[in-house]
């Protein structure tokens, strides 16, 4: 199957901690999406968001400086998981650099867009 990455870095005026919260809160996380999330706190735990059609399992957690999940989208092909990392580092500016490897081509335009629209943006 054909795959692109996604790489992005996005600014915040809030702490690494902060962000980290927001990203790994079930609560916090439905706040800021509008959408149902049940978000395991453990390496290899399970979460889902956007109501389920986001699933996958935490692959390494440093609270506060990383995540890195196995991650696909409920509509990708059986069985295939893209790689989600979320690094996350107290700058000047607080800066959080993100990169999604293995999206699977047909859905890179939209799940690009859509961490821009329904994550970074709220």
């Amino acid at each position: 199957m054909k795959t692109k990455t996604i790489r992005q870095s996005v600014t915040f005026k809030a702490s690494p901690h902060a962000v980290y919260e927001a990203l790994m809160d079930s609560r916090k996380h439905a706040r800021i999406t509008g959408a149902k999330a049940k978000i395991s706190r453990k390496v290899n735990g399970r979460f889902t968001a956007y109501d389920g059609y986001i699933e996958g399992v935490h692959v390494d957690l440093v609270p506060d400086k990383k995540i890195v999940q196995s991650w696909r989208g409920s509509d990708w092909p059986e069985g295939h998981f893209s790689k989600a990392t979320f690094s996350l580092k107290k700058i000047k500016m607080r800066a959080t650099y993100f990169t999604q490897s293995g999206v699977p081509f047909g859905h890179f335009h939209g799940i690009n867009q859509g961490w821009r629209d329904y994550y970074w943006g709220p």
